[in-house]
């Protein structure tokens, strides 16, 4: 599913993620383009935040090209 399409389903604004998480904004962005991507042990944290499993955050089931 991915950082963004997880977030997207949570019915959370990158505002709202990055207030809970207590991360900035610019950080979400980057984890959901695939700039950057958060600590492993914060990965537990998003993934309840978002109503998901770790598997889900970092599947991305975006066709490749």
């Amino acid at each position: 599913m991915g950082f963004k399409k997880s977030r997207e389903c949570a019915g959370m604004t990158v505002l709202q993620a990055s207030r809970a998480l207590e991360v900035s904004p610019v950080a979400v962005y980057k984890w959901e383009d695939g700039r950057t991507a958060p600590d492993a042990r914060r990965l537990p944290d998003i993934a309840k935040l978002y109503c998901c499993t770790v598997d889900e955050l970092l599947s991305d089931n975006q066709p490749s090209a």
